[in-house]
């Protein structure tokens, strides 16, 4: 069972009311401009493009807490090391052309290169990759934890909260927000992991709790295994999310080394999330449901106020990722079937499509 104080309340609210103020802050300004909603202008400088790009990687959180919970560094081994190799090669091979390309979206590409019909079956295809359901579903257990409602009612409120901002402020009340959420990430599992160790000690006492096979990379895993981990990884190259970001870079330059510079700082927050993962595995050895190891440790460990900075820890880095897939999504519903079918492809209508795709 789940209990918060009044403190615990007070920061969660506290950061909801900051996302939605940070939200609407390009709001104030006209977006008029296709490529401004879109893709903030194209002006996206490095500071903010890291943020983005390091904050919308992280969506299925309580994901990676059962499956450290389950295998231990396995799960960074499949789930993270790949993941780098694929980005940093991503980042030398195709991010500045991919900003030079000054497109909008990889149908864009397909298109220009194979014709209409292909664009439209790789819109079809993308439609479905970058859907927001699954990181929708998360917020909406998440919230159902936390405050004890309706699974249904948590989905709608998780929705609406997603929506109001970047209906109105676009690509840029996107990024604004994920800027937030990536110091809300770091400072949340900074907590926990440092609590963790100073309370019950370090690598000697994870020894001593966990099965030896958590604390080798591929545990008891076949090479077969591992080995298409890897081969999934390789959806970096198709991330359209990694196309996204780089389209919106101020520079090639921004996009390719923004890239390289985000893998330091996934690293350092899959060691993070790992060290948490084990932690629970080792403080909470007989948990019936594993998917709320990160939750169940948190109830464990954490006293007031650091437990409610770690859940809005928890919801940014979901809601980072469910804002970002909302908004590809709408992208593709908006630009590459509404706008292609009708041949209209109008500053205006283009932004009133990708409204009516959110």
């Amino acid at each position: 069972m789940i209990s918060f104080s009044t403190l615990d309340l007070v920061i969660l609210a506290a950061f909801f009311l900051v996302i939605i103020i940070v939200g609407f802050i390009p709001s104030t300004k006209d977006q008029k401009d296709a490529t401004g909603f879109l893709l903030s202008g194209r002006k996206v400088g490095v500071f903010l493009f890291i943020l983005t790009n390091v904050a919308t990687w992280y969506g299925g959180i309580l994901g990676v807490g059962e499956f450290t919970y389950q295998y231990g560094l396995l799960s960074w081994f499949t789930q993270g090391l790949p993941y780098y190799i694929f980005a940093l090669l991503f980042a030398i091979l195709f991010a500045g052309k991919i900003r030079n390309s000054s497109l909008f979206t990889i149908p864009d590409k397909l298109e220009e290169t194979y014709g209409k019909k292909v664009g439209l079956i790789s819109s079809v295809i993308i439609f479905l990759l970058v859907s927001p359901a699954p990181y929708l579903l998360m917020m909406g257990l998440l919230l159902q934890l936390i405050f004890g409602i309706d699974l249904f009612v948590s989905l709608v409120v998780g929705i609406i909260f997603s929506i109001i901002y970047l209906y109105r402020g676009g690509y840029r009340a996107n990024i604004y927000t994920d800027a937030i959420q990536f110091f809300v990430m770091f400072i949340g599992f900074f907590i926990i992991v440092i609590v963790a160790i100073f309370s019950w000690g370090g690598i000697e006492f994870l020894q001593s709790k966990l099965p030896s096979s958590h604390l080798t990379f591929t545990g008891d895993a076949s090479p077969t295994f591992v080995f298409v981990w890897f081969l999934i990884a390789l959806w970096t190259f198709a991330d359209p999310g990694f196309h996204q970001r780089c389209y919106s870079a101020r520079t090639p330059n921004i996009a390719k080394y923004g890239i390289i510079i985000s893998i330091f700082f996934w690293a350092l927050f899959d060691f993070l999330t790992t060290t948490t993962g084990l932690y629970a595995r080792a403080l909470l050895p007989q948990l019936d449901n594993a998917v709320l190891s990160f939750p169940m440790l948190a109830e464990k460990i954490l006293g007031s106020g650091f437990k409610g900075i770690f859940y809005a820890a928890l919801i940014a880095t979901i809601l980072s990722t469910l804002n970002s897939f909302l908004f590809l999504s709408a992208t593709t519903f908006g630009r590459d079937f509404i706008a292609k079918y009708k041949n209209d492809e109008s500053e205006e209508n283009l932004i009133r499509y990708t409204r009516i795709g959110i």
